[in-house]
């Protein structure tokens, strides 16, 4: 069983207030001045101060303003005390004013009689004349409010999205959120939208605060100088007596961004151009032989063909002149036999272009018998090359270039930090990385620079902009075959580079930003 000393202590917030009467007059030509400071014993015996009251002037019969705010164990016993003097000079130090009475009780007798009314005494215990002191304590309820937001459909109200709770709070401001403008209000500002204000409770069975219904164009008319809006209102209350509503809500910024598809890009004259590296490293395994991942079986294929011919075939279609530079890296190329991270497979540096797939491949079937297959497996220097081509098409003043990487490799990267380093700088072009990984190697550094759960971050601290690589193993779609796993791989590579969904699902399909501020404090739902 878990100590007393571990225990969870769950607080509630105890406002009290404080006033007094028939106090001590100290002062010959006028009457006292004062003041009530409150003290809560800590775990010992000592005392330390946790507030003060205001002066009041010349005033026997005191209703301080300034009220004290504590929190309220139920388990526990708090002692407090509190002190009225008559205040004579302005230091802070409250020694050297004239002491008018006290009173010790604890936090718990207050609680439960909501108000003591007790004599003064004074430090000898004696009474301080016929002076009084009356506490009284109120409970806080404080709410954990969060939104629910309605679009109307043929069968009802249907969700589209739920805030965040903030706890603790009358006066919460929710975080910016996006959503599609389909999903909020079926694609027309002027549907109606309903949003719904809870306080949340843990097990599930939340209080509403409120609720209105307005539509898109009305919350788009708020800015952060002029909110829009919108009185929560509690159907249930409308009945008592000065109900108004149980909170304002403001919407300080709701904005409509249209967000381009691939598709819109290709129709406005984007072109893609195509890069393809293929991976000649040693541990591919001897071409000649069955085993080696560059062996060509009989029907024509091996796992880096099929590659090529899935991506390619797709992409070519977006390539105006179906030319594309194909490179090979980690082999001894001829004449000199020196090892090669970024050598064009048609041995031409002026011209590393092939024509259509055909080509790629023709090539590809064409250099394999004159390489010397070797190591180690670098991927920078290839990343870098093509890079440096989308770096130049910024200073176009369109967007009519981008630029898609086809890296087919069968190993683990030995120049990670470097590739990381080079990533995270393409990551700020029009440029996209896919990473197709053939045989039965270990892939995870393959999986870690596809960074889909968090932005890739370079050695030296920069990250990633976006996230500009997709990795698809080749083992997991072994169990298709022919035209099928071309098409089955095609689809799989592509959908993390491109969206290809039909150009009219795009029509202004981001609900933008919206920030949630209640302007006025919320009405708790237990005080309602």
């Amino acid at each position: 069983m878990a100590s007393a000393s571990g225990a969870t202590h769950f607080a509630t917030k105890v406002e009290l207030t404080i006033s007094c009467e028939n106090l001590m007059d100290m002062d010959v030509f006028s009457k006292s001045d004062p003041l009530c400071a409150m003290y809560i014993r800590s775990s010992g015996s000592q005392w330390y101060e946790f507030g003060r009251t205001e002066m009041i002037l010349n005033c026997l019969n005191p209703k301080f303003a300034k009220k004290f705010v504590i929190d309220y164990y139920f388990e526990m016993v708090q002692s407090l005390k509190f002190c009225v003097y008559d205040i004579d000079n302005d230091t802070y130090d409250l020694g050297d004013d004239d002491f008018l009475g006290e009173l010790e009780c604890t936090l718990g007798q207050i609680v439960s009689s909501k108000q003591i009314t007790r004599g003064l005494l004074l430090k000898d215990k004696r009474p301080a004349g016929r002076g009084t002191i009356t506490v009284s304590g109120l409970f806080l309820w404080w709410s954990d409010p969060f939104l629910e937001f309605y679009k109307q459909t043929e069968t009802g109200w249907q969700l589209a999205h739920r805030t965040e709770v903030v706890y603790n709070n009358l006066n919460p401001t929710w975080r910016p959120f996006r959503i599609s403008l389909r999903s909020l209000c079926g694609g027309d500002v002027e549907n109606p939208i309903k949003v719904d204000c809870y306080d949340h409770r843990v097990n599930g069975s939340h209080d509403l605060i409120g609720t209105f219904k307005s539509t898109l164009a009305e919350l788009q008319t708020g800015t952060h100088i002029s909110p829009a809006e919108f009185e929560c209102i509690n159907a249930n209350k409308l009945k008592k007596k000065n109900y108004k509503n149980s909170g304002v809500l403001c919407i300080k910024r709701c904005q409509v961004v249209k967000e381009y598809s691939f598709l819109d890009y290709i129709m406005g004259g984007c072109q893609i151009n195509f890069t393809i590296a293929i991976d000649f490293t040693g541990s591919n395994g001897d071409p000649k032989s069955p085993h080696s991942l560059h062996y060509i079986n009989p029907e024509g294929y091996n796992e880096y063909l099929t590659a090529i011919w899935a991506v390619g075939n797709v992409i070519q279609d977006y390539d105006s002149n179906k030319m594309f530079p194909v490179f090979g890296f980690g082999a001894q190329v001829p004449p000199s036999w020196q090892v090669s991270h970024e050598f064009p497979i048609n041995f031409n540096p002026a011209n590393p272009f092939c024509s259509g797939i055909e080509g790629v491949v023709q090539a590809y079937q064409q250099c394999l018998p004159l390489l010397k297959l070797w190591g180690p497996t670098n991927f920078s220097p290839v990343i870098r090359h093509v890079a440096c081509f989308a770096r130049q098409a910024l200073q176009q003043s369109r967007a009519s270039q981008y630029y898609v990487l086809l890296i087919i490799t069968d190993g683990v990267i030995t120049d990670m930090d470097q590739t990381c380093s080079a990533i995270v700088e393409a990551s700020r072009l029009p440029m996209s990385i896919i990473i197709v990984g053939v045989g039965g190697e270990d892939f995870s550094a393959m999986e870690f620079l596809d960074s889909d759960d968090k932005l890739l971050r370079s050695p030296n601290g920069d990250v990633a902009s976006r996230d500009i690589v997709q990795f698809v193993p080749f083992r997991d779609f072994q169990v298709s075959s022919g035209p099928h796993l071309l098409t089955v791989i095609g689809r799989a590579i592509l959908a993390g580079v491109f969206s290809l969904k039909p150009i009219e699902s795009f029509l202004a399909c981001v609900f933008g930003i919206i920030m949630c501020i209640f302007r006025y404090p919320l009405k708790c739902a237990k005080q309602q």
